[in-house]
């Protein structure tokens, strides 16, 4: 099953609330991510492989196609 693929997402800063849509990497995992705002640095909640999983309105592009982080070998 082939699956359409979205790679904008809009992140929520936990500590301002700013929000600003970015288009994710495909090739790896984004622990990181600093607010334009506020210049606070997010980091992926325990649990999740990146910011987008944690702070995004769409899940990074390894999870949308089901397929685990340690299986596609974005975050190694």
């Amino acid at each position: 099953m082939n699956k359409n693929i979205i790679l904008q997402s809009t992140l929520t800063c936990p500590f301002c609330h700013h929000q600003k849509e970015e288009t994710m990497p495909t090739d790896s995992c984004q622990f990181f991510y600093q607010c334009e705002k506020c210049d606070k640095v997010m980091k992926a909640k325990e649990g999740d492989c990146c910011v987008y999983c944690s702070y995004g309105t769409v899940a990074c592009p390894p999870i949308q196609e089901d397929v685990s982080c340690e299986d596609n070998n974005c975050c190694s």
